[in-house]
């Protein structure tokens, strides 16, 4: 097992559930608008998910190829960071009515290209053991 990423995914996972308690309670105090709340449960499911296959990626590192496998962990914290971070950041810029949405904004697609990109290279790993 990969501990690093054991280690990473239960952080994902803990914050993931304290992030979306809080976007079940507080974050419907401070705004109505759907948007902004739709883009905040998207982070926190994407996180959630991420947290998960990241587990999986530190169960099957000794299973499979590790190079493989070590970049798609790699690119799924990089996703999380990227495409949840970005659109958390952005749910406080808007709160703010800050203009700095329009360069948050660019990189929650970065952020998706390394899930799909760490998802792919799973299964290259896996396959090539």
């Amino acid at each position: 097992m990969h501990r690093n990423f054991l280690i990473l995914a239960a952080f994902f996972g803990a914050s993931g559930v304290a992030l979306g308690a809080f976007g079940a309670h507080g974050l419907q105090q401070l705004t109505a608008d759907e948007k902004i709340l739709h883009g905040y449960q998207t982070a926190v499911q994407y996180q959630m998910y991420h947290a998960l296959a990241l587990l999986a990626v530190g169960m099957l590192y000794e299973k499979g190829n590790k190079k493989w496998i070590r970049v798609s962990g790699n690119l799924l914290i990089a996703g999380t960071i990227l495409f949840s971070g970005s659109l958390y950041l952005l749910t406080i810029l808007k709160l703010n009515g800050s203009d700095a949405i329009r360069f948050v904004g660019p990189v929650t697609p970065l952020g998706g290209v390394c899930f799909i990109t760490g998802w792919i290279c799973l299964m290259i790993g896996v396959m090539r053991k």
